[in-house]
């Protein structure tokens, strides 16, 4: 699918080109989602560039996806996708910067793009491709932030019940919510640091390096960036914190539990050589045609089975 938004336009409108396809003269932003071939071609034409294919956006070499050719500048970079779907991914973005227009290629249907693509249509501000870069690129960051804010409150609750858990109380759930907030926070890292090699070198375009505002917007997005990649590393240590705490109370109460039954085989120990004593049956055994033997073993065993645990208990082992 090929949007095109145009200079002062009031919406985005959605384009099939074909052979003659012409690029209107106030064009500065084109989004091809998912495009066909038929339509990558068409936009190579009208810009006289190469665009890079699915799998050359999949390449992680530097040299694959930041690079400058034909006067257009490629900027790639790998973004998080479907955070609050129960499996989150991350998929490359491609930024094309030529000819004044931007041109971005993706495969997957990013929150960022759907907002900023409401905000571009309605906004008379933007006059070419860089501008649209630099605010959709404030846009990415907007929506990581907000990422990293709803993991920061996750990992808030989860510390409250680890922490406050009721003894006995499950720990599945709260290390299942962990891991997932884990796998997000990982990849919304993973993107802030794509995204801040791409802004470094997207000051070398020459449509942002001519213009003192563009690259002053651009060291705002940069420091965004270094902000967030600092808090979703912080965010990191605290799940790992967390993950360690956990599994460390689960083995507090599982020793706990093989302690107990520890200290009840022990303690069970000498009224059942008692027992097994008086239970051998052999001819020869006084106590047998003792009118109080009986009840001499079971008191035996009851003093055999009360001692040990009042020493246990003297030496706080229960």
């Amino acid at each position: 699918m090929l949007n095109l938004i145009r200079r002062g336009a009031s919406a985005s409108k959605s384009e099939t080109p074909g052979e003659d396809w012409v690029l209107p003269a106030d064009a500065i932003w084109i989004d091809l989602l998912n495009p066909t071939r038929e339509e990558e071609l068409a936009v190579e034409r009208v810009l006289g560039v190469d665009l890079p294919t699915r799998e050359e956006m999949a390449q992680i070499e530097p040299s694959s996806r930041l690079y400058q050719e034909d006067k257009a500048t490629f900027l790639t970079a790998t973004l998080l996708a479907r955070s609050q779907d129960d499996h989150p991914t991350s998929a490359p973005a491609t930024f094309v910067l030529a000819r004044g227009v931007l041109v971005t290629i993706r495969y997957e249907d990013f929150k960022a793009f759907t907002v900023f693509t409401v905000r571009a249509a309605e906004s008379p501000d933007l006059t070419n491709g860089a501008e649209v870069m630099l605010e959709l690129l404030d846009a990415i960051v907007e929506r990581l932030a907000y990422v990293l804010e709803a993991g920061s409150a996750a990992v808030q609750e989860s510390s409250h019940a680890i922490f406050d858990r009721p003894h006995g109380g499950a720990f599945e759930p709260l290390l299942t919510g962990l891991a997932r907030t884990q796998s997000v926070v990982a990849m919304a890292r993973t993107s802030l640091v794509s995204l801040g090699r791409l802004a470094s070198f997207a000051g070398l375009a020459p449509e942002i390096a001519a213009a003192s505002a563009s690259r002053a917007h651009l060291t705002s997005v940069q420091h965004d960036i270094g902000s967030l990649t600092e808090h979703a590393g912080s965010l990191a240590s605290q799940i790992a914190f967390l993950l360690d705490a956990a599994l460390g109370l689960i083995n507090i109460e599982q020793n706990g539990i093989i302690k107990f039954f520890s200290v009840v085989s022990v303690a069970l120990m000498p009224p059942t050589l008692v027992a097994s004593i008086y239970g051998m049956n052999f001819h020869h055994m006084p106590e047998l045609s003792w009118r109080f033997g009986y009840p001499m073993a079971l008191v035996l065993m009851v003093i055999a089975g009360v001692g040990p645990f009042l020493w246990f208990k003297k030496k706080r082992w229960l």
